[in-house]
């Protein structure tokens, strides 16, 4: 039993495939790991999952990957990340296959794309199928659960009459508390505009604020620049690019221009101050580290159009002089829409459930990643 898509009885698959896959019965090991049985021997490995839709668990994650969730035992690491002492062992082929009830579903094989390590331990690991999946077939070993409590648009309405508020309700709807036992903080340094001194509030409960792809900089890490001009509190997660504010010794303006700067190159202005910059700045991090995202390969602008459609602009000027972004948002749904030097555009999309990725699914685009 080869065939993608091939169903056989559990016990079956378990006593008599799985061996076969593997060399045979007599050197294969078994290992769980995040909800996963695998088993290894000396001519590949067989990972089975259940069909469930969680992020804490291994299982199928879109019609393009697997995933396991660890810490996973040190053979199994070696398997599939390779060792110096396992010769060629990390190329034998992976099986996957799905429980689902009393049968075993096939899906064929895949590859390791990436993996976690923390202290030397394998955290995660997500593979590939060498056949993506149909969205038959996927609908069978994830099955669609339906949202529940999707981040709602109230924020939106405020966008340019109380941006303080918007900024507040997008991002404790979109960002769970913390679980700390450490109070929100009720004041801030006099010295920062009220825009950071809110966001250092919010990010006490939910550390996510500052971002993970880009940063906002913890108080503690604030600086001026090299000419001791500009107070520099963001960074790019590469040290590519920061932006930073005036810095005086006046006090703070109520809602300051914040400046963008590439190495040595001139300051650009942003083309909203800090309260709408605060706003997009939240949104593309969002986007960018949802649990579940959407990235298409570069699209013209009429496919644009058609993605957006149905979709609500963010009122708010272009983000980011490297490349102008606007951002369009559905309930649990935030998408950038960025522009280069060429008629095409970057696009990416984030949401806090995997069906708020739903009014994508049937568009006429080549993705790179859905996992809708």
């Amino acid at each position: 039993m080869t065939d993608q898509g091939s169903t056989i009885p559990t016990p079956v698959f378990d006593e008599e495939h799985a061996p076969v896959l593997v060399g045979g019965s007599v050197s294969a090991r078994r290992f769980m790991v995040g909800g996963a049985t695998l088993v290894m021997g000396r001519a590949g490995m067989v990972i089975i999952v259940e069909a469930a839709d969680s992020p804490a668990r291994s299982g199928v994650w879109s019609a393009e990957e697997v995933r396991l969730i660890g810490p996973a035992p040190a053979p199994v690491a070696e398997r599939l990340m390779g060792s110096p002492w396992a010769g060629d062992e990390s190329s034998l082929p992976i099986h996957i296959a799905v429980r689902l009830g009393g049968e075993a579903l096939y899906l064929g094989t895949a590859k390791v794309s990436r993996a976690g390590i923390s202290d030397g331990v394998l955290t995660d690991c997500t593979l590939r199928f060498e056949a993506p999946l149909s969205r038959q077939l996927l609908n069978r070993v994830r099955p669609p659960l339906p949202a529940v409590d999707l981040p709602g648009l109230g924020w939106l309405g405020n966008v340019n009459d109380d941006r303080s508020a918007a900024l507040q309700q997008f991002i404790t709807g979109w960002y769970r508390d913390a679980d700390t036992t450490e109070p929100p903080a009720t004041c801030a340094p006099s010295h920062l505009p009220a825009g950071l001194r809110q966001l250092y509030r919010l990010a006490k409960q939910r550390p996510e604020a500052l971002g993970t792809q880009n940063s906002i900089l913890p108080e503690s890490e604030l600086h001026t620049d090299h000419l001791g001009e500009m107070l520099v509190f963001g960074v790019e997660n590469q040290g590519g690019f920061f932006w930073s504010l005036l810095w005086t010794l006046d006090g703070p303006e109520a809602d300051p221009t914040v400046w963008f700067r590439e190495f040595d190159e001139k300051p650009i202005a942003e083309q909203e101050p800090l309260s709408g910059f605060l706003i997009q700045f939240s949104l593309f991090e969002a986007s960018m580290s949802a649990d579940y995202r959407a990235l298409p390969r570069r699209l013209t602008a009429a496919q644009v159009a058609r993605l957006t459609e149905a979709l609500h602009l963010v009122p708010l000027r272009p983000f980011w002089p490297w490349a102008p972004t606007h951002f369009y948002v559905a309930p649990g749904l935030v998408v950038h829409v960025s522009s280069g030097n060429s008629e095409e555009f970057n696009v990416r999309a984030g949401a806090s459930h995997r069906s708020a990725l739903a009014p994508l699914a049937d568009l006429p685009v080549d993705w790179i990643r859905f996992d809708g």
